[in-house]
């Protein structure tokens, strides 16, 4: 009988674990995703006052996201080669531990989460409860800049994690699942504060990504978070389900959540919202 190997990676690691791996013979990368939309500058601030030592930053816009068009919604997925030059620069190849952390809940983290496993990094983690979490835990602190020890670029695999693009979703209303991340005023159509249109993909379901926390920002045990997927979803299998936000960010945590939840293989519909709406031939539904 195979079994797993004693030192992989969880999907979570708490506080103690981390710092224990970081003084390890074999450290992982660690990415602080720290971000905020009003303000796309605060989390990378906050990064330099205080991170987990050795952490490197990852920006949303810059690292995290491809160029905008106005028709691939507001964080479009990197091309594969450049992801692959940020993380040869970060020094992450494929087989290298990566654990990812943000001050917001998660959203962030669970980002660069996927996008690491969609490159075909065998072994990432979200540090469960972020910053917050570890500053709690009385855990080492540092302010200085981390310079990165840069590796050559790998040649990565073909995309480990499967995607939706529109035209697919489109033809395929009806027939899959597609769950939406986003606060559910913004997903009613009752308020939209980042996007042109306001509503949802009609037959969309909404699970606000929030709703995979507890209350001290750690995400809820795996049963808990498996009883409230299976509430959405009955007995649908987890390959004809898509995730989707307002951009293909939150939508991650939600795929991070089933993950954890031990339903693995949904969709990631990375355009999301904010590019289904851009154009005006897509339903709209609102209520």
């Amino acid at each position: 009988m195979n079994r797993p190997s004693p030192t992989a990676l969880p999907l979570l690691v708490t506080p103690v674990d981390l710092h224990a791996l970081l003084r390890g013979a074999t450290p992982p990368v660690v990415l602080d995703c720290s971000f905020e939309l009003a303000d796309t500058g605060a989390g990378e601030r906050a990064h330099l006052q205080a991170h987990v030592p050795g952490a490197l930053y990852a920006h949303l816009d810059r690292d995290l996201a491809g160029p905008k068009t106005g028709r691939t919604g507001r964080h479009p997925l990197p091309s594969r080669d450049a992801l692959a030059a940020t993380l040869a620069r970060w020094g992450i190849g494929p087989q290298r531990r990566v654990v990812t952390y943000d001050r917001q809940g998660a959203p962030y983290a669970a980002r660069a989460w996927w996008l690491l496993r969609w490159m075909g990094v065998a072994e990432v983690a979200v540090l469960d409860g972020g910053w917050q979490a570890w500053v709690a835990a009385g855990l080492p602190q540092e302010s200085a800049a981390v310079a990165p020890v840069a590796v050559a670029t790998a040649a990565w695999p073909a995309p480990a994690l499967p995607t939706m693009e529109a035209g697919e979703l489109l033809a395929g209303l009806g027939r899959v699942a597609v769950i939406d991340a986003r606060a559910g005023e913004r997903f009613r159509g009752e308020k939209e504060p980042l996007d042109p249109v306001a509503g949802h993909i009609p037959g969309a379901i909404n699970r606000p990504y929030a709703g995979n926390l507890g209350p001290d920002g750690s995400f809820a045990p795996a049963h808990e978070l498996r009883a409230a997927f299976r509430a959405l979803l009955g007995d649908l299998p987890a390959s004809e389900v898509v995730h989707q936000c307002g951009s293909g960010v939150t939508a991650c945590h939600n795929l991070l959540a089933m993950e954890v939840a031990g339903l693995p293989g949904s969709k990631l519909y990375p355009g999301s919202w904010s590019e289904w709406c851009a154009d005006p031939a897509r339903p709209v539904a609102r209520s």
